[in-house]
């Protein structure tokens, strides 16, 4: 467990628990975030969950001050999207704010959080987030904590445009 204190809130990192996935797969985001809705069948739910609380797959749950489950984030491969380019040894970061808490400025202190976490624990060299391109909101959070884009692609299937944004982790 690892605890970050700011003076707008204090964030605890934990690993995840079945009944955090069950929190997060509830979230609903209103348009154009719905794309961020996580949508699964009862057998889909058995393995998203084991996916989330297995050790290997380093997801994590974010708790507010008052032990409640306000985002979550991932390192590696699930913060990636099919059809980038993730040749470079970069850890990824995948992370999820709880619908309520979007839109209020608290961005920036969760992405930060999450990177000094991720420097912390994983000491990588490179740090790499991967965004929705209509996404403007968590582009800025990211780019104000010193990521620069490296390249956009379009995953085949849907279409949805993507931006790649990477940051050398001792930057800041």
């Amino acid at each position: 467990m690892q605890r970050y204190i700011n003076t707008a809130m204090t964030l605890t990192f934990r690993p995840m628990t079945p009944a955090d996935v069950q929190t997060f797969i509830a979230w609903r985001y209103d348009p154009p975030y719905d794309i961020y809705n996580i949508i699964v069948t009862d057998q889909e739910c058995e393995g998203l969950v084991s996916f989330y609380v297995d050790p290997a797959n380093r997801a994590y749950a974010i708790d507010d001050e008052y032990g409640v489950i306000a985002a979550f984030c991932s390192f590696g491969a699930d913060g990636q999207v099919p059809g980038g380019d993730y040749s470079a040894d970069a850890l990824d970061i995948g992370m999820g704010v709880r619908p309520d808490l979007t839109g209020q400025g608290l961005g920036q202190q969760f992405a930060n959080a999450v990177i000094d976490f991720a420097q912390c624990v994983f000491t990588p060299p490179l740090l790499r987030v991967t965004i929705a391109s209509f996404n403007l909101r968590a582009q800025r959070v990211w780019v104000k904590l010193g990521f620069r884009s490296i390249q956009e692609f379009q995953p085949s299937g849907d279409g949805m445009p993507f931006v790649i944004f990477t940051r050398n982790a001792d930057l800041m």
